[in-house]
């Protein structure tokens, strides 16, 4: 039995895939070990969407590369985004890779690595429309897994480079996904989070072009076991009232829309490729504070052409909506996208300027927020206890991008329980509060 390791680097996307991949190994007979010095298979999944990714992922691989000297490696694989888009270059830098293996080819990979492991070196990086699914090994809790509902995205935003990594947009089967999330269910996850590049878009690239997501939020909220069901990525113009008013009132939705937004002026959305307008996130945001559903959203500054006029009509607008989560970036030109060759770049001082002036309001924004919440009591899912305090999550924060509930409680819990939590203080980010009764 040989054994794997494996490091998984970008979005939940990518986590769902090394999931998928270990699942292939494991059914073929790998022995899979957390700690690559043991690893006789090195996979590395990496990820290519900006620049800062791109460093980490070539880092990593460098890192993974000396276990080949100092550990147990023998073949070192490379797969993921930036080896679909760059197999030539990392073939040609690293020598160290043995293998390398597009995001549409994974379906190839116990084959690839025997033809590895005989000496050949492999590159892989053709492209499919086929939706890659398969068994899987969670690398998340026990308690809590990511579904992916689609692949690949046809918005074509000018500064993304997703289209050109994975590809147009395409929907995994629907009955698929209900019976992944009953087989998540049956082995004991209770929170389900729906992902992909557009979740609202889910169907609409079946027969009839009907959006489907409402539906199959509907069918995962009835399978036994499951207690919170979230969404993801979600595109402003594809989120209809039905599907607000399905998170708003199915007991297991949690009452949270994650709508990357990414600007706010029509001009830049325009020159973004983005569609919908202010006017339509206006309504967004009145059609969730009037159902209770909290938004997180993603803004971009520094986009080529972004006049300070524009810079401060965002952040003017970020004030009055008050987003309750609010992500932010500045503009990485990528080689390929549109957005890249545009005239007007701005300047990376202007850029980091802009970003840390709109990170620092979003900063009082948020205290705010979560001061209002002191007082109330929800449900937390309990995700581990240290420095004597027990640390969880509400309904409204996601898992790994959202604060924490800090609380104390006089009995003692596991990861994975649900208990009620009284909110006695706030921080930025960050809940602290009590358990008022035993496990829900």
């Amino acid at each position: 039995m040989k054994t794997v390791g494996m490091v998984s680097l970008g979005c939940s996307k990518n986590r769902v895939d090394s999931e998928m991949m270990l699942g292939m190994l494991r059914e073929a007979g790998y022995e899979i070990v957390p700690d690559p010095a043991r690893a006789e298979i090195i996979i590395v999944n990496t990820c290519g969407f900006i620049l800062s990714a791109k460093e980490e992922s070539i880092d990593t691989i460098l890192e993974m590369a000396e276990y080949k000297q100092t550990g147990a490696c023998r073949l070192l694989v490379v797969t993921g985004c930036l080896a679909q888009r760059y197999a030539g270059e990392l073939r040609s830098e690293i020598p160290e890779i043995d293998l390398l293996m597009g995001v549409s080819s994974y379906e190839q990979l116990i084959p690839a690595i025997g033809k590895a492991l005989g000496g050949a070196k492999p590159t892989l990086t053709g492209e499919g429309n086929r939706f890659f699914c398969g068994p899987r090994v969670l690398t998340t809790p026990s308690y809590s897994a990511y579904v992916k509902i689609s692949d690949g995205c046809s918005n074509r935003c000018t500064y993304c480079a997703i289209p050109l990594i994975r590809g147009g947009y395409r929907s995994r089967p629907f009955d698929d996904i209900v019976a992944e999330c009953r087989a998540l269910a049956a082995g004991g996850v209770t929170e389900l989070t729906l992902i992909a590049q557009d979740t609202s878009r889910y169907g609409n690239d079946f027969p009839g072009g009907e959006l489907l997501l409402t539906r199959l939020l509907r069918d995962a909220h009835d399978i036994d076991g499951l207690r919170w069901l979230r969404v993801l990525y979600c595109y402003p113009d594809t989120v209809n009232e039905d599907l607000l008013d399905a998170m708003a009132t199915l007991p297991k939705a949690c009452r949270y829309l994650d709508l990357p937004l990414q600007h706010v002026n029509d001009r830049v959305l325009k020159a973004m490729n983005r569609r919908g307008s202010q006017a339509l996130i206006r309504k967004l945001v009145k059609d969730c504070r009037d159902r209770g559903i909290i938004i997180r959203t993603t803004l971009m500054v520094g986009f080529p052409g972004e006049t300070e006029a524009e810079y401060e009509e965002m952040l003017g607008f970020m004030r009055e909506a008050r987003f309750d989560r609010l992500g932010a970036f500045a503009f990485s030109p990528e080689e390929g996208t549109a957005a890249a060759d545009m005239p007007d770049q701005i300047d990376e001082d202007v850029k980091q300027y802009r970003l840390d002036r709109l990170m620092t309001e979003q900063q009082v924004i948020s205290a705010s927020l979560m001061r209002e919440r002191v007082g109330e009591t929800c449900e937390v899912l309990v995700e581990g206890r240290r420095h004597g305090r027990y640390y969880g999550r509400s309904r409204l924060e996601a898992p790994e991008i959202d604060g924490k509930v800090l609380f104390a409680s006089p009995g003692r819990l596991r990861p994975g329980q649900y208990v009620n939590v009284h909110i006695t203080d706030a921080s930025e980010y960050d809940l602290i509060g009590e358990a008022v009764q035993d496990p829900c």
